[in-house]
């Protein structure tokens, strides 16, 4: 956005709602219906990098206050670069962990073409429901049902896993986690972000500007890659893993229930720098 677009201001629900919207007059508060350049001024920030990532980079995220209201909307571009988050640019995501019938975990190698965090591997999808009709929402219920749907359509264009395979009720919520990560120097991750599981047999076209590879895993497998020390890994599937997924694996059989819907968010702002004991 240009330094003299106008924006529509709606009410917010915190002081911290409000200073955001004084540090970045960028953010379009009505939620814009499609993306559309942060700037209208030529853009060096991206030189350099995969033209298919460098127009997603144009997507429009939902930003947040700290206990997850929706106060507007920025680019992608906006909410990834570490000086925005540097001053509190927060955002909506949410982390997919598909299992198969045989309980295994299917993970992706994130491609060199991505911007953030290439070639880790990291769980099934990671994404951001955008600010349009149907993936937003200001209470948890909808919001929930908005990071589905935007679920849904990521693991079409990530991994060609198509809708039917993968239906909306099928998606469980576990739980929301607030972390911060920078990936390197320029750019960043500063979410709340959405542990959704399925469990569902799939078939698997990955899109390679997206992800270069994929596997599954089982519990066992998943800690033997972590010992192998030329394999590197997302810094929100280290903290998923460290602090609660294996817990969550070994109830998925029928146990998983009691830990659905939690209510409150886990703030994990300090990432691990070693992964679970792979013993």
């Amino acid at each position: 956005m240009s330094a003299t677009a106008t924006t529509t201001q709606t009410q917010v629900h915190s002081s911290n709602a409000q200073h955001i919207l004084r540090l970045f007059p960028q953010i379009n508060t009505q939620l814009a219906a499609h993306a559309r350049s942060a700037t209208e001024e030529q853009d060096h920030d991206l030189d350099g990098y995969d033209e298919e990532q460098i127009r997603l980079m144009d997507e429009v995220c939902i930003v947040l206050d700290d206990d997850d209201m929706p106060i507007g909307s920025a680019s992608k571009k906006t909410c990834h670069l570490m000086e925005n988050i540097d001053k509190g640019l927060l955002h909506r995501a949410f982390s997919v962990f598909l299992f198969d019938s045989k309980n295994r975990l299917l993970l992706q190698q994130r491609a060199s073409e991505k911007i953030t965090f290439p070639d880790m591997w990291t769980n099934t999808c990671c994404s951001h429901p955008l600010g349009i009709p149907g993936e937003t929402g200001a209470t948890l219920d909808a919001a929930i049902a908005g990071v589905k749907r935007a679920a849904q359509r990521k693991l079409d264009h990530e991994l060609g896993i198509k809708a039917a395979q993968v239906p909306i009720e099928r998606f469980d919520f576990l739980t929301r986690i607030h972390y911060r990560a920078p990936s390197d120097g320029k750019w960043g991750e500063h979410e709340i972000d959405y542990i959704l599981f399925i469990k569902a047999d799939v078939d698997v076209h990955a899109n390679p500007n997206e992800v270069q590879d994929t596997r599954y895993v089982s519990e066992d497998d998943l800690k033997t890659m972590f010992k192998d020390d030329a394999l590197s890994f997302t810094p929100w599937f280290k903290l998923i893993c460290q602090s609660m997924l294996f817990k969550w694996w070994e109830q998925l059989n029928g146990g998983v229930e009691q830990f659905k819907a939690e209510r409150e968010i886990r703030r994990m702002l300090e990432v691990p720098q070693a992964l679970p004991d792979a013993a």
